[in-house]
């Protein structure tokens, strides 16, 4: 658990950390993005002769290469986003809310404006978009074709794109559906969700005739688990940044991003790329009614927000739908952003020399907080209102185009790069750096006023989920650039991610900045991946004996609120099982030693019998290491009294047989006659050899012992 953060200030400010790299995880696919200098021509004769299919340029010296004979691989595991996330989680919106109406009623209804849906397709021939389709604006990435046609399924999996088409530029007064906030507006679509995504692919329909459409919109992104951390990879990047230099003849291409759908999963838009990329404009929802909606992501990189669905009672969005109908169903932060998209084309109308950081100035300047319900909303160093959820507040067509009129170009983006930290530093439960600064004070690129700040971050940690991060400004405005995610149980940690705020836009970023990062879990709050029970803290693929595996609801705490999570855990069995199915005395699997198993109702009953407490460890150690050491003496003793015991039987049995006892003498038949003795002479020893010394413990008294040697001798 390490960390070496690095500060940026871009444009105005941008605050970066860096520490060690992370391995990455490739992507392997049957297409490939090949840089080829020297032309198209050169393109072309490289993929025939190699056997590939060129599918065209996507930007530059880059082309889109396939080859049929390679077969498919899966995406890597942080890169199986895009496919599945048209984002769709009901509301006939109110223009009024939106104040919409103020702008038509300024002569702006998007005229002369371009705008392109990256998603499943559009379907040009549908009655309310027909009018407005701009094929020049449109083209099928999925199949290398110039027909954006939606590939239609039984349960109209590919209605997204038309959907969000008709939010846009639906025709006015023409008795179908709705009509569009831009109904002037011309309209493309890019057929680019419905195959394999890949970063060529994306790369492609991010750089599609970038000087003649201005304003891209996509309402897909990584996916909305609460634990991956993704965006875009090297080509779509350098499409975002080729895009707001080159498009639009340079005044830059506009990207208006859905924000997420991950608020049930407590997932946090900070940790999807192309939302919290400076260069998209990244839309929030609200509900009819004013309130965060159930799936509604908080981040710091939200600008601002327009209506979308929300409970039961609250009304939908209302657009044209897939096979030439209506909907009054559309969805989601999918269904915001191209509200959004309309309404920047009304300001787009109102004035064209408008740059793409000019467009988020007017954003910011312009959105309405009022009304909208959260418990975040704070004022920032500048005097404005920003909200995690919201952002700046709703978005205002009417005030916007007003402003975009007469409004003044805030000139090139300058960057300001500053390392704050350059050692690894323990985060601990909790880290925090302080570090005054002057952004680039007395150089060219010398910034007085932030835009966007970029946090960029690399650090390692268990349980990346539990971290949560903060910076404040020099002017006192505290972003959260990360929430605790209670699903990311991941060790990966972050490599060089750029956590972006824009809650001190216009601020003055010269002073203290204070970078926190802190577990901000409790100590029981842990949650293991999917397959694993949580076991003493530990993540375990089966539970240890006198345990089982259950699903329990634990507390897990975010910011001030405690969320309930359910959790796979092993508990204890009852004190009377060994193994068992659940916590009760009725659940045991089996029993312990000098128990018996009732199979009828699966109890576990201890047998009568004296106490058999064990010792304590070291006493019981002690106590068998000096039986152990006696063992030999015992041994010796008993083997003695044995060899005693037999001699004595068989002496008594030959007395008996052999003599009998006068007095205390002894009598023995020999073949001499009988001899009476007292003892063996000592010379008879002599006799045999013993010496003198050997010879004195065989004395009268040990007779039986002077036998066993005669009898030996003899």
């Amino acid at each position: 658990m390490d960390l070496r953060p690095t500060v940026f200030f871009l444009f105005w400010t941008s605050l970066s950390l860096q520490l060690k790299d992370l391995t990455g995880h490739k992507v392997y696919t049957n297409t490939w993005a090949v840089h080829v200098p020297g032309g198209p021509a050169v393109a072309d004769r490289i993929s025939k002769k190699y056997g590939f299919i060129n599918h065209g340029q996507i930007f530059g010296d880059y082309y889109h290469f396939h080859h049929r004979a390679v077969v498919k691989r899966s995406l890597s595991p942080h890169r199986t986003r895009h496919v599945q996330l048209s984002r769709d989680p009901q509301y006939d919106v109110n223009r009024h809310d939106l104040h919409v109406k103020e702008a038509w009623a300024q002569g702006y209804t998007g005229k002369g404006v371009v705008v392109s849906i990256l998603d499943d397709g559009i379907e040009k021939n549908h009655p309310d978009l027909q009018e407005n389709y701009d094929p020049a604006a449109s083209y099928d990435v999925n199949d290398q074709d110039p027909d954006p046609q939606p590939r239609y399924t039984q349960l109209n999996d590919n209605r997204h794109g038309t959907r969000c088409a008709g939010e846009v530029a639906a025709v006015a007064n023409n008795g179908i559906c709705g009509v569009g906030i831009a109904y002037n507006a011309k309209i493309g679509g890019v057929r680019m969700l419905d195959g394999e995504v890949t970063d060529a692919v994306e790369a492609r329909s991010l750089g599609l005739n970038p000087n003649h459409i201005h304003i891209y919109s996509a309402s897909w992104g990584p996916e909305d688990d609460g634990k991956t951390v993704d965006g875009p990879a090297h080509l779509a990047e350098e499409a975002f940044f080729r895009g707001v230099k080159q498009g639009r003849n340079g005044l830059g291409s506009i990207y208006v991003w859905a924000s997420g759908n991950g608020g049930r999963e407590h997932d946090s838009c900070n940790c999807d790329g192309y939302t919290n990329s400076i260069y998209t404009l990244s839309i929030s929802s609200t509900t009819q009614l004013g309130n965060v909606p159930w799936y509604s992501e908080a981040c710091s990189s939200t600008l601002a927000t327009t209506y979308s669905s929300g409970n039961q009672n609250e009304k939908q969005i209302v657009t044209t739908d897939l096979r030439q109908k209506c909907t009054d169903t559309h969805t989601g932060t999918s269904a915001s952003a191209p509200l959004a998209a309309g309404i920047i084309a009304l300001a787009l109308e109102a004035n064209n020399n408008l740059t793409w950081r000019d467009m988020q100035h007017l954003v910011v300047r312009t959105s309405n907080p009022a009304h909208l319900n959260t418990n975040d909303w704070i004022t920032n160093g500048v005097g404005r209102k920003v909200s995690h959820s919201y952002g700046y507040g709703l978005l205002d067509a009417g005030a916007m185009v007003a402003l975009a009129k007469n409004w003044t170009s805030v000139g090139p983006q300058r960057k300001c790069m500053i390392n704050i930290l350059t050692e690894p530093k323990d985060i601990g439960r909790k880290l925090e750096v302080r570090r005054k600064v002057e952004p680039c004070n007395g150089m060219s690129n010398y910034i007085s006023m932030v835009e966007h700040v970029q946090t960029r971050l690399t650090l390692s940690y268990n349980r990346r989920g539990d971290l949560g991060i903060y910076l404040t400004s020099p002017m006192g405005t505290r972003s959260c650039l990360l929430a605790p995610r209670p699903h990311d149980y991941s060790a990966d940690g972050f490599n060089d991610w750029a956590f972006m705020t824009t809650h001190s836009w216009d601020e003055d970023p010269a002073g203290e900045w204070i970078l926190e990062i802190e577990n901000a879990s409790g100590n029981n709050n842990y949650v293991c991946e999917e397959g694993f029970l949580l076991h003493q803290k530990t993540c375990v693929k089966t539970c240890p004996p006198a345990f089982t595996a259950s699903v329990q609801s634990i507390q897990y705490t975010l910011e001030n609120n405690i969320e309930p999570l359910l959790a796979n855990v092993c508990v204890a069995c009852h004190p009377s099982c060994s193994t068992c199915k659940g916590t009760s005395a009725n659940d045991c699997l089996s029993c312990p030693a000098h128990s018996h198993y009732n199979d009828l109702d699966f109890t576990c009953s201890h047998q009568v019998q004296i106490s058999r407490e064990s010792p304590p460890l070291k006493e019981a150690i002690e106590e068998a290491a000096a039986v152990t050491s006696n063992l030999p003496i015992i041994v010796a003793s008993l083997s003695c009294v044995m060899i005693v015991v037999v001699f004595v039987s068989v002496f008594l049995f030959l007395q008996v047989r052999s003599g009998v006892i006068l007095g205390k003498k002894k009598l023995y038949m020999l073949d001499s006659g009988i001899i009476s003795y007292k003892g063996i002479p000592s010379d008879v020893w002599k006799e045999e050899g013993f010496s003198e010394s050997e010879t004195e413990e065989f004395d009268p008294r040990n007779e039986r012992t002077a036998f066993i040697k005669q009898q030996s001798a003899l």
